[in-house]
């Protein structure tokens, strides 16, 4: 997605393909794919074909979803699919008490292991560990497990996905009670978190359009940890160094390319799809926004950054020649 444009316009081969066990394909819905193996299941045990059938010239497949018994059982597997999927549905708010619980949980273990630091140091820990975690597991969702997000806005949602965004989910109503309570975040960053909150929460209620929450994921998380870099190296008195000029090079040139110009693309094929509902469009919309308000702060960052390393480089550079010009002048 970083580097190549072709990501963009194609869905790479092998993406998004869903195995049986795995999770529903986003392409059939689970009474087919169901249908698929029984009907292999039943002509291999030869228990409904009929060989008059057969030689008539009638096909197999269609005199097997004739089969009395066969609608019987798609009819039973169908209400399983439905229980099964209520009862995912209602463990949610579960799975995301017992995320918001681990995460508190990391928080209260870097704070006493870090007793020295300061509170703020022992978040940071737990955002950097966040932003890791949610980082690969949103790039392997997408680029691999599938649906790839492009192409298949609005999906529904697979089961690895839902335990991604509650694991995400429980994180951001962590970070955003503790900047409350600290009072640390400026409104730009609470309203971003209320609106992930808000577009996470909907798309676990919907039970679709996981496939696109998890690709603004990807794209919000993978720049933080170069985030928490930059603070750890400024606490640690690093920051005016190569290490420091690199991080934030490779901050903002990955946050320009994949938030600013990946969520662009990212942005017009949700809004051309019909398949998200409007609210979610909507969210998208704000989120897009939210991540042009920040680039127009590290645009400024950056110009002033680039323009104190040119004059530092300038002054260097005078004293060179004038050291040099001094030199020439006692030789002769």
């Amino acid at each position: 997605m970083q580097n190549s444009s072709f990501l963009l316009l194609k869905e790479p081969s092998g993406l998004g393909l869903s195995f049986p066990g795995d999770h529903p394909s986003p392409y059939s819905s689970p009474h087919h794919s169901y249908a698929s193996h029984v009907v292999g299941w039943l002509v291999s045990m030869g228990s409904v074909v009929d060989p008059t059938t057969e030689n008539q010239g009638q096909g197999v497949h269609s005199h097997v979803y004739s089969n009395p018994a066969f609608g019987l059982m798609c009819k039973q597997h169908g209400s399983n699919v439905g229980g099964e999927e209520g009862r995912m549905i209602s463990s949610i708010p579960l799975r995301v008490a017992g995320s918001l619980v681990a995460w508190l949980s990391l928080y209260a273990w870097f704070s006493h292991r870090y007793k020295c630091r300061s509170y703020e140091w022992s978040c940071r820990l737990v955002t950097l560990t966040h932003g890791l975690l949610a980082t690969c597991l949103s790039a392997y969702i997408g680029f691999i497990d599938g649906p790839w997000p492009l192409a298949h806005p609005g999906s529904p949602n697979t089961t690895l996905q839902v335990h991604v965004l509650c694991l995400s989910l429980g994180y951001f109503l962590f970070d955003l009670g503790w900047c409350v309570y600290f009072q640390t975040e400026g409104a730009l960053m609470l309203a971003h978190h209320t609106v992930s909150i808000l577009g996470i929460t909907v798309s676990l209620a919907l039970s679709e359009s996981a496939t696109e929450v998890n690709a603004v994921i990807f794209g919000s998380e993978i720049t933080n940890p170069l985030l928490q870099a930059r603070w750890f190296l400024r606490e640690m008195g690093c920051y005016h160094s190569f290490t420091g000029d690199v991080v934030d090079f490779v901050f903002v040139l990955l946050f320009t390319g994949v938030r600013i110009g990946v969520g662009a693309w990212m942005l017009y094929c949700e809004l051309a799809s019909p398949e998200p509902r409007w609210f979610i469009k909507m969210g998208g919309v704000i989120m897009y926004a939210v991540s042009w308000i920040f680039m127009v702060s590290i645009c400024r960052f950056a110009r002033r950054k680039t323009m104190k390393k040119y004059h530092a480089w300038r002054s260097r550079r005078s004293e060179e020649l004038h050291s040099k010009s001094n030199g020439h002048l006692k030789c002769h």
